[in-house]
């Protein structure tokens, strides 16, 4: 019970947000237009009413403006919801529109034209007499046409503006989610696959009575205490991203030391530069996967790794048997690591060449085009 009146005490909260929210954009609106509406009575009444001190026409200015409001507010809003709700339906008729907008703006306009004729005029044209016959002056009914639709289209043009800005800014939110979520999965590919390949090599060693299956057991401890934490993480040190990769090139070492010769090469010259984890490691993976585990004979493994001012180059090469290439794996991995990367990455390129003996990645990388989704 406590729950539900939380989450009700946050939905009302939110919505009396708005409410507040929507309210002060209104007021500041119609507080700006009515500065203006002011000076501009002031500006016409001014000369006729020169007799009069400034604080007077002053006042009178202020009266005249407010004394024209009422029709302005209601045939503004009215005309809101009409092209802002309404005529974005397809299924509304833009005749019935069209008519509708007709009478409000008859019935604003006498509404408009009687504080002219029956207060206004009392004060500016004194000597003429009101009466409801005024109303078919029509060179005064255009002027109030006028004035009535400019703050009227003013308002309407700000609410469609603000409309397509929200509109704008729901799809980019609906387009980052979309994004994001597609990360998560491709990341989420990744990881049961590595742990899948680590858990084949404990078991190998398990069957064997191997010594070195304790210490394969901390490494693969540490690798996934890294897929639990770090990889959640946008982005990383490229120093742990490093250290991964030799925390499992190290498992992969145990397990294959008679058949494997590997080389590491690493230029850093700034070991606190941030990358998007495990980026690198699919590249590993797959070359011990498809250089290592699937050939009988000693093979090797060449990584360098160089970093300069922000551009990353990295290169495998793994030596293979092009008989036994599996493209459905290659596929998984190479392309969900390219879509990896550009989702996170503007500047960036990614080669991968299969050849008779040997399989390549050279992927470079401007780490500072890195942004977020």
């Amino acid at each position: 019970m406590l729950f539900i009146l939380f989450c009700l005490s946050d939905v009302i909260n939110y919505d009396i947000h708005r409410v507040k929210s929507k309210l002060f954009r209104h007021l500041i609106f119609w507080l700006v237009y009515n500065i203006q509406g002011t000076l501009l009575e002031y500006e016409w009444i001014s000369y006729p009413l020169a007799k009069f001190d400034q604080g007077h026409i002053i006042r009178l200015a202020i009266y005249f403006n407010l004394a024209l409001l009422p029709s302005k507010l209601l045939f503004t809003y009215f005309a809101s919801h009409v092209f802002a709700n309404q005529g974005l339906k397809m299924h509304y008729k833009i005749a019935v529109m069209a008519l509708e907008l007709i009478v409000a703006m008859l019935f604003a306009i006498v509404l408009y034209r009687i504080p002219v004729i029956f207060y206004i005029n009392s004060y500016v044209e004194p000597n003429t007499v009101a009466s409801i016959s005024r109303l078919k002056d029509i060179g005064w009914d255009f002027v109030a046409l006028l004035d009535i639709g400019y703050v009227a289209g003013i308002a309407i043009a700000l609410k469609l503006f603000r409309m397509q800005v929200v509109t704008i800014k729901n799809e980019k939110n609906l387009i980052k989610d979309k994004l994001e979520t597609e990360l998560k999965f491709l990341k989420n590919q990744i990881n049961p696959h590595f742990l899948f390949n680590t858990l084949n090599n404990i078991y190998a060693l398990a069957r064997k009575k191997s010594d070195k299956t304790p210490e394969v057991v901390v490494r693969l401890s540490k690798l996934l205490r890294f897929m639990l934490y770090e990889s959640a993480k946008h982005i990383i040190p490229i120093s742990e991203e490093i250290r991964i990769l030799e925390d499992y090139v190290e498992l992969e070492k145990i397990r294959h030391n008679k058949k494997l010769n590997i080389a590491i090469c690493k230029e850093i010259d700034n070991y606190d530069q941030l990358i998007a984890p495990l980026i690198l490691l699919p590249f590993i993976e797959n070359a011990f996967k498809h250089g290592v585990n699937e050939t009988l004979d000693e093979t090797s493994i060449e990584i360098r790794i160089k970093l300069h001012e922000g551009q990353l180059d990295f290169y495998v090469k793994n030596g293979h048997e092009h008989e036994v290439i599996n493209p459905v794996n290659e596929k998984i991995g190479l392309s969900n690591v390219r879509r990896q990367l550009e989702l996170m990455y503007k500047d960036f390129s990614l080669t991968a060449r299969n050849l008779a003996q040997t399989f390549t990645v050279d992927l470079r990388i401007n780490l500072y085009s890195n942004g977020k989704i």
